[in-house]
């Protein structure tokens, strides 16, 4: 059975690490079509497996998405797929449209997010239409979270008996048994981040992990520091993650995060966890989010969250639970929410242990990497390709919670 993932850019590759072991030794022979790069061969070198390069651009462009679709159809032509899985709004279009035309038995379209609802004007209704015409042509919708899956029912995007969330949501889950667990890494980590960054070992650390634009929250996040750090000297922000130039910040905002001495500003960073371990709490102000796999990471990590009550971030954080949420757009009350965590060390403890434990019982990677199987051969199935007896799968792998703890 060759599976083929479809992504538009290589980065995206990335959250399916392990996932694609995995199903290859469930006896898939997994392949990788992205636009070519660096990442995409360096994922594919890692998980090895062969890789596709078809140039694929991010915004809607007639002319080039036809040279793709004839690309990735003279592809699939050649190296014929039992099963496509498409992720993200251009590759969906691209590469559910090119397996109908291959005649590829089973069609998977992943929504990892809803990019249109940030939008607005024609980009709006063409990357809506997009993500509607993956859904139409797919066997099944895959999504990521169940406030996503919701909001792509209601909008009409898809009828509710084709689109579904495997295991607990989130693309891939998070190992907090290794490499997100603190317990794992050394003593020293922390001092030696802080003093690469330049961070004071007595300082409390505000942390933010992502693309730094607009969509992120940053103008709000920034408009917040500007009031807490000048009420709490001893705090640093430490920021992860590029700049990027789609959707890009005011400049102003850019100049604040350049030049003031107490923002560490790392650029993307691979090794996350020795930077999660010097944070005190991450923050997520986003517009829009499928499910953030940075407060997923963070709380294995054993933090409290503040994010902001939109789809996708209602089900990574548990409100007064394992962190907080906050109406998105509104610098003074993400202020407030952080200014409570930094005042009251106790809060902070109980709802980053209730965080870790969350990912530990329900976002085990092998319960989604099953839940995932358990897609492939229940479509399989009704294709006449695999038995009943070869659909059966199980649902979680043994001894990771021991592990993880």
């Amino acid at each position: 059975m060759k599976l083929v993932h479809i992504t538009t850019v290589p980065e995206t590759l990335g959250f399916l690490t392990g996932q694609v072991g995995f199903m290859g030794r469930q006896g898939f022979e997994v392949h990788a079509v992205s636009s070519p790069g660096a990442g995409l061969d360096r994922f594919c070198s890692r998980e090895h497996i062969p890789a596709h390069p078809v140039e694929m651009t991010r915004r809607i462009t007639p002319l080039r998405d036809i040279a793709a679709l004839f690309r990735i159809w003279r592809l699939f032509r050649r190296i014929r797929p039992t099963i496509v899985h498409a992720h993200t709004p251009k590759a969906g279009l691209l590469g559910m449209l090119a397996a109908v035309a291959a005649r590829v038995p089973v069609r998977i379209f992943e929504i990892h997010g809803l990019p249109y609802l940030t939008a607005s004007g024609l980009r709006r209704r063409l990357l809506k239409w997009a993500t509607n015409i993956a859904c139409r042509v797919s066997h099944r919708v895959l999504c990521v979270s169940f406030s996503i899956r919701d909001l792509a029912i209601s909008t009409g995007l898809c009828p509710d008996w084709k689109i579904t969330v495997s295991a607990r949501g989130s693309v891939n889950g998070v190992d907090a048994a290794d490499a997100f667990n603190p317990a794992r890494h050394a003593p020293d980590s922390s001092h030696r981040v802080r003093t690469r960054y330049g961070i004071s070992r007595e300082s409390a650390v505000m942390g933010f992990v992502g693309r730094l634009v607009r969509d992120k929250g940053l103008v709000e996040l920034s408009a917040a520091w500007t009031s807490l750090r000048d009420e709490f000297p001893g705090l640093e922000w430490l920021l992860v993650g590029d700049a990027e130039p789609h959707d890009p910040l005011p400049p102003n905002v850019l100049a604040q995060l350049r030049s003031d001495p107490r923002i560490h500003w790392t650029g993307w960073v691979d090794d996350l966890p020795e930077l999660y371990g010097v944070m005190n709490l991450l923050v997520l102000p986003s517009y829009r989010e499928g499910f953030p796999v940075v407060a997923l990471e963070a709380a294995a990590m054993g933090l409290p969250i503040v994010a902001t009550r939109v789809p996708g971030c209602i089900d990574a954080v548990e409100d007064g639970i394992t962190g907080v949420l906050v109406e998105p757009r509104d610098p003074s009350v993400l202020a407030e929410a952080i200014r409570n965590y930094l005042r009251d060390p106790e809060l902070r403890t109980r709802h980053a242990e209730a965080a870790r434990q969350r990912v530990i019982r329900d976002f085990q990677p092998a319960r989604i990497w099953h839940a995932v199987k358990a897609e492939y051969l229940s479509l399989l199935q009704k294709r006449g390709l695999v038995s009943p007896e070869q659909s059966a799968a199980p649902i979680a792998m043994p001894g990771w919670e021991e592990r993880a703890s």
